[in-house]
């Protein structure tokens, strides 16, 4: 270890002194009564010392006011450098400042709030370009390519005589927009597979709701298909008493209402009821003697005690 190393360790002995210059400079930056006990000094070189004061504020546990005085060499005289308000080992900090790129997330997006993309986002690509060759993997393919090659002329708003003389050949762009392709950008292989895992995480085979579930969306009747490369494992969920309706399943997602879960039976119907309209019920206008529970009496004795 050098000797200006071992200097700048320690303290100067007149610098380490000054805690008055230090805590006047210190009350003067801050308000009445914040500033504390003095709490310990730093050595920051040769003949720089920086002292550190409690803070009493509010709003700042754990923060400390520091003074920082310096000596020149071979004077006797310690002035001050600067003062600031700075946290200390157990101070309570704000979190760390996130950008807002990073701090968006699915579902923070309302209506009027606008979503810039950036121009290398990774999950587009160049619809087209006016290259003579399209970029990989973009939906510009090779026979698009050829057709381009095949125009005489961009499509050019005029009658024929104020067109050039030499037709020029057809751009890309010009084909583009012409077949309906008018996106600037479309989905990259990247966004492509992103997206993919997105939606197999949420309703693919591995949910719980998969796992339980009778049959696959596949099988489904409620299932919609959906057209490009990934039609060919998603689909979107047209059934509103499913958990997924109007979501992108998985083709081996499933839940319990799944068209030929359990194919309900019809209810019995009853049959129509039987009137007879022309045949006549008999009622009688007084019950029967013999219709009751005590048996008819045989003689007067029997019915003078009373019996029915």
């Amino acid at each position: 270890m050098s000797a200006a190393t071992t200097r700048s360790r320690t303290p100067d002995r007149l610098c380490a002194e000054a805690v008055d210059l230090a805590r006047a400079a210190a009350e003067e930056a801050a308000a009445p009564g914040v500033v504390g006990e003095h709490v310990g000094l730093v050595s920051e070189g040769d003949r720089v010392v920086t002292h550190l004061f409690e803070c009493k504020e509010l709003g700042y546990r754990g923060w400390r006011w520091a003074a920082t005085v310096v000596r020149a060499s071979r004077a006797k005289i310690v002035t001050l450098d600067e003062v600031v308000l700075l946290p200390g080992p157990d101070a309570l900090l704000a979190p760390e400042w996130v950008p807002w790129s990073e701090r968006l997330r699915p579902g923070d997006l309302g209506p009027g709030d606008l979503l810039p993309t950036d121009q290398e986002d990774l999950r587009l690509e160049p619809g087209y370009t006016a290259e003579e060759e399209p970029p990989p993997h973009s939906v510009v393919s090779h026979e698009m390519e050829e057709l381009a090659d095949a125009e005489d002329a961009e499509v050019t708003p005029g009658t024929p005589a104020v067109q050039p003389t030499v037709p020029s050949r057809g751009s890309i762009a010009a084909v583009a927009e012409e077949l309906g392709m008018r996106r600037a950008r479309v989905l990259s292989r990247y966004g492509l597979h992103s997206a993919a895992d997105r939606w197999e995480e949420a309703y693919g085979p591995k949910t719980a709701m998969a796992q339980a579930a009778p049959a696959t969306c596949v099988t489904c009747g409620f299932l919609n298909p959906i057209g490009g490369s990934l039609g060919q494992a998603f689909g979107v969920c047209a059934n509103e008493f499913s958990p997924a309706d109007g979501r992108v399943v998985s083709l081996a997602y499933g839940c319990g209402a799944h068209s030929e879960a359990a194919v309900m039976p019809k209810p019995p119907q009853p049959a129509p009821p039987v009137i007879d309209e022309t045949k006549v019920d008999a009622f009688p206008l007084r019950p029967a003697r013999d219709s009751g529970s005590v048996p008819e009496p045989a003689d007067e004795e029997t019915a003078e005690l009373g019996h029915s």
